[in-house]
């Protein structure tokens, strides 16, 4: 996997949440430059160009944005998303939380550890889809990343 221009990380171990997300954003056009990992530890070691990643070092950019289910193997998501929001490198990273949990301690502790939007993924094909796609326009498109 190419770690020189990723603008979405998509952390996902749900394979049929991934298709469905990297699908909607191919048929709008915003996937060029996408990358997908399956758990919080591929996730981490993704962004800090550890474990399976080493050697990439200083030679890559980070993701535009980190799409990030919370329920997950190895790390979950909160663990993903407090050593990303705790590092100057990727502090600054939107991380949209994309996931089945619409719990209300899940929201809120998310929201205290820094994450920039929380979405539940919804049942229907066309409401999930509908999301991806308007969460790609925004945060691709329209939002203004800091340098």
């Amino acid at each position: 996997m190419n770690r020189n221009a990723v603008d979405v990380l998509l952390v996902e171990d749900n394979l049929d949440d991934a298709e469905l997300t990297i699908w909607e954003l191919k048929r709008h056009h915003m996937s060029n430059n996408l990358a997908h990992v399956k758990d919080g530890e591929e996730a981490l070691d993704f962004l800090f160009a550890t474990g399976k990643y080493a050697g990439a070092g200083n030679n890559h950019s980070l993701p535009k944005i980190i799409l990030l289910d919370i329920q997950m193997p190895k790390i979950d998501g909160k663990e993903v998303l407090k050593n990303i929001k705790s590092d100057e490198r990727t502090r600054t990273i939107p991380v949209i939380i994309l996931t089945s949990s619409n719990q209300h301690p899940d929201i809120r502790t998310c929201y205290e550890m820094g994450a920039t939007s929380y979405i539940v993924k919804p049942l229907s094909f066309e409401r999930f889809s509908e999301s991806i796609r308007n969460l790609g326009y925004y945060w691709l498109l329209l939002n203004q990343a800091p340098l």
